[in-house]
């Protein structure tokens, strides 16, 4: 508490032309009465969100909507919980209610409380586990206090924030704080993440509540935090929850775009030997037979820069922004190829629920140490490859870099330096010509993915 009022007070004396400092010595009250109008800010704001912000418990057989409830969802994950009471806010005056997949889980129905304690059934619309969000709509005899939405891409970091919930059943409990940090990913709460980060405190209960900025509107919806760390917790970004709700709200479920290629980071090895910088883009490692990215033309080894003008650095970034346009949608798809830029047009397809977009090894980076011998179809039929032909690596030498680093037997090498391999003849001719101090590139599928590598000579 002695914290919030320093820094409220720190605030103030840093405002241009509300310095304390500067106030009359005749005027001792004058501090106070600044602090009290930044103050009342957050009073007059609070009155205005809380009616749109309800309260969500199981229809039937959950707990006691006092009682607190699976909460927001804790990092790393934590087991699974049944369902129980959490928060919701009201986007619609016809009685939509935005919340977290979680809140509701398997359930079609819950109870609705709102802040006048009226109570409703509220039937569950649909839901979208990839982002965990979930739309709820109610009956309601009038139209309903609901929450303006705001353009989470004008968030900042270091403004001010207002969390509210019902957090342990304590209804529209409203907690200050700021953002942290944006754009936080590997948060591992849902498969598609781009997190607000807050300190404002977000507890169990809080989960599907709105985040607030100072003008009233949702920047964010409240869906986890850390359980062994105080001052972390982490929103849905409004933007997201807008084109989920949209689509919820029209067909009850969500469609993805989807565009064939199998994904990875770029390393600082792999950036050198491509000729772009570290995070520059992602790599295709693998393009996908017969999906959009085949039929345009995208190769493996292709560096993806930039979707419909937005920068992808990240797996995570590539796969979401995909997931976000609609299929049938044709998408520029800007790429660096041989070091040269170039826009290709695909149109998207719908992902399907066992599509996968990113395959990503486990450690990138490997060293020499390897036996090698050509693909026969006792070796394809003992490692269950689809492949009739390449260079398959039969052995990896103990206590080599290659070893350490997780290259293994059963691995089937594809290009050498971005050249196609099938015999063993075609990749000694390429390694020999290679200088013994040069690192060579290598694409390797495994288990049927495919993946780039970078091996550095080495202890062998």
């Amino acid at each position: 508490m002695f914290r919030r009022v320093t820094i409220f007070a720190l605030v103030i004396l840093l405002l241009p032309g509300m310095t304390v400092l500067a106030a009359p010595k005749d005027s001792p009250d004058a501090g106070i009465k600044l602090l009290e109008d930044f103050q009342n800010i957050f009073i007059s704001l609070a009155d205005r969100v809380k009616p749109t912000v309800v309260n969500i418990a199981p229809q039937t057989g959950g707990p006691h909507p006092s009682q607190p409830d699976e909460g927001p969802r804790e990092s790393p994950r934590a087991p699974e919980a049944p369902p129980g009471s959490g928060s919701g806010v009201i986007v619609d005056k016809r009685g939509f209610i935005v919340t977290n997949n979680h809140v509701v889980g398997d359930a079609d129905e819950v109870e609705v409380r709102l802040s006048d304690k009226t109570k409703f059934t509220g039937k569950v619309v649909g839901k979208d586990p990839d982002t965990d969000l979930a739309l709820i709509k109610i009956e309601a005899t009038k139209d309903l206090p609901f929450a303006t939405m705001g353009d989470s891409t004008k968030i900042k970091v270091g403004q001010w924030v207002i969390a509210v919930g019902n957090p342990f059943g304590l209804d529209r409990t409203v907690t200050v704080g700021v953002v942290s940090a944006l754009g936080r990913e590997n948060v591992n709460l849902s498969r598609y993440e781009d997190f607000i980060q807050t300190d404002a405190s977000i507890n169990p209960g809080n989960s599907g509540g709105p985040l607030f900025n100072i003008r009233g509107e949702v920047i964010g919806i409240n869906t986890a935090i850390i359980n062994f760390a105080q001052g972390i917790g982490f929103a849905i970004p409004s933007n997201m929850v807008e084109a989920i709700t949209a689509q919820l709200m029209e067909k009850g479920k969500v469609t993805r775009g989807w565009l064939g290629v199998g994904i990875q980071p770029l390393t600082p090895e792999l950036a050198s030997k491509f000729g772009v910088k570290e995070n520059e883009g992602v790599l295709v490692n693998e393009v996908f037979d017969g999906d959009p990215a085949s039929r345009a033309g995208i190769l493996p080894g292709d560096i993806i820069l930039k979707v419909e003008e937005l920068p992808v650095d990240t797996p995570n970034s590539l796969a979401r922004v995909i997931a976000s346009l609609i299929p049938g949608k044709k998408a520029n798809i800007e790429i660096m190829r041989d070091g040269k830029k170039k826009t290709i047009v695909i149109e998207l397809v719908e992902r399907k629920d066992e599509a996968v977009t990113a395959a990503i090894p486990r450690r990138p980076e490997v060293f020499l140490g390897l036996n090698v011998q050509d693909l026969t179809p006792e070796i394809a039929e003992r490692f269950k490859l689809k492949e009739e032909k390449g260079v398959i690596v039969t052995k990896v030498e103990p206590g080599s870099a290659a070893e350490a680093e997780g290259l293994k037997e059963g691995d089937l090498i594809k290009e050498v330096n971005r050249e196609k391999v099938d015999s063993t003849d075609e990749f000694k001719k390429i390694m020999e010509k290679t200088k013994k101090t040069e690192a060579v590139l290598l694409r390797i599928s495994r288990e049927n993915r495919a993946f780039f590598i970078v091996l550095k000579p080495g202890d062998k």
